[in-house]
């Protein structure tokens, strides 16, 4: 059974880091296309960064030189490393697994910046 955690969300002032991580249980994350999406209240949910199994990375516009999408092999972690957040960054973030048409989602860690 694929399961997905995420951690790593809080409470962070314009400006500022976090890096999200997402593990992994029952899957290898590195043989997987790995995302992170993130949701608002009413809104739908959109990617934010992507890794595919064979390291290429996709982000959103609105987050290019910001946020860094990465794995970690020895650990089965995936991570999102976001640097400059914004308040427009305010959301529910989501590790995802896509493979062979299979996705699989977290339960989501949410990030808030704010004064």
């Amino acid at each position: 059974q694929v399961q997905l955690v995420e951690s790593g969300g809080g409470l962070v002032q314009p400006g500022g880091s976090l890096r999200l991580s997402c593990a992994a249980s029952g899957i290898i994350v590195s043989t997987y296309t790995m995302g992170w999406y993130r949701q608002t209240p009413g809104k739908e949910r959109d990617l934010v960064a992507q890794i595919d199994s064979g390291g290429a990375t996709t982000y959103a516009d609105s987050v290019k030189g910001r946020f860094t999408i990465s794995r970690d092999y020895d650990k089965n972690l995936m991570y999102l490393r976001m640097l400059s957040l914004k308040p427009e960054d305010t959301a529910v973030y989501y590790c995802n697994a896509l493979k062979w048409g299979h996705t699989t989602w977290g339960q989501g860690t949410q990030v808030t910046v704010s004064l």
